[in-house]
């Protein structure tokens, strides 16, 4: 097995823990009469391709993560602009994303939202009794 030492600064980073566990890893899943021709170089090979999917794996979980607090925020934003139709507003954002998101934005009711003073909920200005309540 190959094992890779460095240190910064008299400290072993995490990061190059991290880099090391790759490569051993890499190390052991690598195939034997790899085109590399040694096992280090095969290692490494493997170590920046397990790098790779990690990254992704997290950039999708990143993604998905990010989707939801949009559809939460545009469901709360929708509830509280007294619209009907706050769920097929999540649905729309949900499949078109931005686009969906950008839609939204200019076609909600625009003005200032306040404070229900029954509810303590958020209300737009304007409106005539509270979307939450039914108070005026």
């Amino acid at each position: 097995m190959f094992r890779r030492e460095q240190t910064f600064g008299g400290e072993r980073g995490a990061a190059t823990t991290r880099l090391a566990s790759l490569g051993t890893l890499g190390a052991a899943f690598r195939q034997p009469g790899s085109p590399f021709g040694d096992e280090e170089a095969a290692g490494a090979a493997c170590a920046a391709c397990g790098g790779s999917v990690l990254f992704l794996v997290f950039a999708i979980v990143a993604v998905i993560a990010l989707n939801i607090a949009l559809l939460v925020w545009v469901a709360r934003d929708a509830k509280a602009r007294g619209m009907d139709s706050a769920v097929l507003w999540m649905v729309l954002v949900m499949f078109t994303s931005l686009i969906g998101l950008i839609l939204y934005i200019f076609s909600r009711p625009q003005g200032q939202l306040m404070q229900c003073s029954h509810c303590g909920n958020r209300r737009l200005k304007a409106s005539a009794k509270c979307p939450h309540c039914g108070n005026p």
